[in-house]
């Protein structure tokens, strides 16, 4: 039994497994949290196996998580599957639309070609049997990459995802939220990873919209950036780096999912955050953030980018997570590092 949160630290669920519940996110319903995301039990960077599915785990305290299983399974006999085993789906996220009392669920897949599509489904219960509805979807004719969904109080439904490799784009969702209205607005314009947005996180406090976001440094860990509005779609103004004092510019060698606050605190939200290579914490950022930049930016084309095969390859089977409470000055946000903490820490 845990009664702390310790980042970075290995997480075992009920029956002392690992937690795999990657690039996912937090919901809670009905005085139960669950903790849902990409299931990389079986990628160990040398079986060309991604992801094993999506998987789902219950908590009433947010420290202990029984797994309910794989609520959305990995394909092993279509390789055209978005969720064929060895195809590159991630960031599962689910919503809950009000009106057609289904739990939506959005995915993005990788594809050989370097592009990016999403693949819909619904179901339900949280915990499925999900039924895809769109798949191998453009949004807005573009290529997507890592996003978020996010749910109005009036039901309203919005998704921030990178438009891969160039700028974050906020689409409003159809009313069931399979699709998309066609109306948007661009933010955070950059020419090339490893400036570009990715893995987007929205959250709400005190009316002002937040976004949580990473560079594009694949699997690397990279600095976070979070900017504030007043509205879901901006404009967005960057505040900067939300951890000043991580002289590694790592975000605490991890990548943001997503942020939740948590029922029945005043006001503690906490940022989720995946520690993809936990045996990579020796590298420097500025080193890969230059290999990023040589094989993107068209004016170092000449120059012979190091190797980036190891980022492909890597064993997520055994990656970690760090989640880490976010304190507030005024209005702007911080991440702040802690060995162990607890929820009894907070009002």
């Amino acid at each position: 039994m845990y009664n702390s949160f310790r980042p970075g630290q290995v997480w075992l669920d009920t029956d002392g497994n690992r937690i795999q519940a990657h690039g996912g996110s937090v919901m809670y319903i009905d005085g139960t949290y669950y903790w849902y995301g990409e299931n990389k039990e079986k990628s160990d960077g040398e079986n060309g196996i991604w992801q094993w599915g999506v998987r789902c785990y219950s908590s009433q305290d947010l420290y202990n998580w029984k797994s309910e299983g794989i609520i959305i399974p990995a394909n092993t006999d279509d390789p055209e599957s978005p969720f064929y085993y060895k195809n590159q789906m991630d960031r599962p996220h689910i919503i809950y639309n009000k009106k057609t009392k289904k739990y939506v669920c959005w995915v993005k897949v990788m594809h050989k070609d370097d592009t990016q599509t999403e693949t819909v489904l619904t179901a339900d219960s949280i915990l499925g049997p999900y039924t895809i509805v769109n798949e191998d979807i453009s949004p807005l004719g573009m290529s997507a990459g890592d996003f978020d969904l996010a749910v109005a109080p009036d039901g309203k439904g919005y998704y921030y995802f990178e438009r891969v490799h160039s700028e974050t784009i906020c689409a409003d969702l159809t009313d069931d939220y399979t699709d998309l209205t066609g109306y948007y607005t661009t933010h955070f314009p950059h020419r090339f990873p490893p400036y570009v947005r990715e893995a987007t996180a929205h959250f709400i406090r005190n009316y002002k919209h937040y976004l949580l976001t990473s560079g594009t440094t694949g699997y690397f860990p990279s600095p976070s950036e979070v900017a504030i509005a007043d509205t879901w779609h901006g404009p967005y103004t960057v505040l900067g780096n939300p951890s000043p004092q991580d002289t590694t510019k790592t975000s605490y060698y991890s990548q943001v999912t997503s942020v939740f606050k948590v029922q029945g605190k005043k006001d503690l939200y906490i940022a989720c955050q995946d520690r993809w290579l936990p045996n990579e914490m020796n590298r420097k950022y500025e080193d890969y953030a230059k290999t990023f930049e040589q094989f993107f930016n068209p004016a170092m084309k000449d120059t012979k980018p190091d190797n980036l095969d190891d980022v492909v390859v890597a064993n997520t089977s055994i990656a970690d997570y760090v989640w880490l409470p976010i304190r507030f000055v005024g209005d702007r946000p911080y991440i702040d590092w802690h060995d162990e903490w607890s929820l009894d820490d907070y009002e």
